[in-house]
């Protein structure tokens, strides 16, 4: 059972926190922490095959649930993630339904999809002790669609619509963007146009995710509805703390 996906579905706050330093010890301090999910970022930070595994086994004491954003929608890369016992997957650029359905393609099975079956080497059957694996593993995956263009503004409905998709989820930083505003996600065009995209994920009926752009942005984004709220980055918190750190001790040398 994936109580994370089903806890969206009930819209139930989940607030998780960005992994990018690509480190199985810091993503340890991190699910310590008592966040409800964990993004392991594939798209951006410097994550390969292997990281992803080790970060995966760090974390698999705590509750969080390791969300995993693979570089692209290509089948072959989530087949890899779901094998190694990846369940929640965040998937960036989604622009349309029908990219939503081959998306859902590739998590699955045949013949309700496209995933290539390893279940007697993979981790996510216990390497072949899960019998009844290969015939439920869909039930317990969490697809997420990462709205952030234009285009996936204007397919929200029927991105929505598509069966198997489980949230949306809004990226500010690619979304101002595209909207013409590059590194101010704050502007008033973004932010009206974030506001317009929640409000029809809602009504369409699918639970709604941002990555939020400070405490206060997050706090306002629960008010309104959103069920899965990113509040910074594990960079982030050690940038800060170092930064905050240093500032707060006059020079001594």
């Amino acid at each position: 059972m994936n109580a994370f996906k089903d806890a969206l579905a009930a819209g139930q706050p989940r607030i998780g926190l960005w992994q990018a330093l690509a480190n199985p010890y810091t993503a340890e301090i991190c699910a310590r922490a008592g966040f409800d999910w964990l993004l392991f970022d594939g798209e951006h930070a410097p994550n390969d095959l292997q990281t992803m595994l080790a970060q995966l086994q760090a974390v698999a004491p705590f509750d969080a649930e390791p969300v995993v954003r693979p570089r692209n929608d290509d089948p072959a890369l989530i087949k890899q993630y779901l094998d190694m016992g990846f369940r929640s997957l965040l998937v960036p650029m989604v622009d349309s339904g029908e990219q939503a359905r081959r998306i859902i393609a590739a998590t699955r099975f045949p013949p309700l999809g496209i995933r290539g079956v390893a279940s007697a080497t993979s981790r996510a059957s216990g390497f072949g002790t899960n019998r009844s694996y290969l015939g439920s593993a869909h039930e317990d995956i969490c697809l997420i669609a990462q709205i952030e263009s234009r285009a996936g503004l204007e397919a929200i409905e029927d991105i929505a619509a598509t069966d198997g998709i489980d949230a949306l989820f809004i990226g500010p930083g690619d979304l101002a963007g595209a909207l013409g505003h590059l590194g101010d996600p704050g502007h008033d065009a973004v932010q009206a146009a974030i506001a317009d995209a929640i409000t029809r994920i809602r009504r369409a009926g699918k639970p709604a995710g941002i990555f939020a752009l400070s405490l206060d942005d997050a706090r306002r984004r629960v008010a309104d509805g959103v069920a899965m709220v990113s509040v910074g980055t594990d960079i982030g918190l050690l940038v800060s703390g170092a930064r905050a750190l240093r500032e707060a001790l006059p020079a001594i040398a």
